[in-house]
């Protein structure tokens, strides 16, 4: 059974910025049915909801607001209900997985977030990047994190788990599997990334050109065969430099439908 097939919406995020509406139009006519967004821009959320609901657009999980420290569960969860959730996303910079202490004060502020997102009756899960991904000791930061913080959920991005090309993302998926909800899938020449990804003004800031899915050397399918419990996957192109967005968007998922990976 192929799975639901969603974008991460910080994809068209140049569009977004000066016509949110046009852009989720878009985003249909290509053919996706579900959303993830990353900001609302010039939209209230409930006004985002209404939108994609008139465009036959599921909103499958949000990445707005991100939530970083206790502080702002409640906003989060405030918007969560507004989008009809029941999952609340969180995600950290190099810093806090720079070594086993700053692991050790992530691991404790998810463990205090999740307990009381779970007691309000949401799942909080995290979103990883290369960094996570390290290895100290020989052991990978993202297994030390998890022994301590053993109740969140994740949503792999599967590119990102190679560590920029030194890890199997099969393997690393694996690992993770029975707590995975949801795939982040993007495409580019994994190996590539070794020396030409890192942060930049907090951001992560991109040398290398990411791919249309099925264009790079990422196994999208075998990704998609390992994980059938996540309740969807999600295309997410940080940049795209050598094809435009929405193309690159449509040929994604051309290429995910067409194999019959995803819906």
């Amino acid at each position: 059974m192929s799975m639901p097939l969603g974008v991460q919406l910080y994809s068209v995020r140049d569009y977004a910025s000066k016509d949110f509406v046009a852009t989720l139009k878009k985003i249909a006519e290509i053919g996706f049915k579900y959303v993830e967004p990353a900001g609302f821009f010039n939209l209230t959320p409930a006004e985002f909801v209404k939108v994609c609901n008139d465009l036959g657009l599921k909103i499958c999980s949000s990445h707005s607001p991100w939530v970083r420290s206790p502080d702002n569960l409640g906003e989060a969860m405030d918007i969560a209900g507004v989008l009809g959730l029941k999952t609340i996303v969180c995600g950290w910079t190099p810093k806090e997985f720079q070594d086993i202490d700053s692991i050790k004060a992530t691991a404790e502020c998810v463990s205090k977030m999740q307990q009381t997102l779970a007691a309000n009756g949401f799942t909080l899960f995290q979103h990883n990047h290369f960094w996570e991904f390290e290895r100290i000791d020989g052991r990978l930061k993202y297994e030390i994190f998890r022994e301590l913080c053993p109740e969140v959920k994740y949503e792999l991005d599967c590119f990102w788990s190679t560590n920029k090309g030194t890890e199997d993302p099969v393997e690393m998926l694996k690992l993770f599997e029975k707590d995975t909800i949801l795939l982040h899938m993007k495409d580019g020449v994994c190996k590539q990334a070794a020396e030409n990804a890192g942060m930049k003004d907090g951001l992560l800031d991109m040398k290398i050109d990411l791919l249309p899915l099925g264009k790079g050397t990422l196994p999208i399918k075998q990704l998609v065969e390992t994980a059938p419990n996540a309740q969807a996957v999600i295309v997410e192109l940080d940049y795209c430099e050598s094809v435009e967005m929405y193309q690159a968007l449509t040929e994604s998922y051309n290429f995910m439908v067409s194999n019959g990976i995803a819906e």
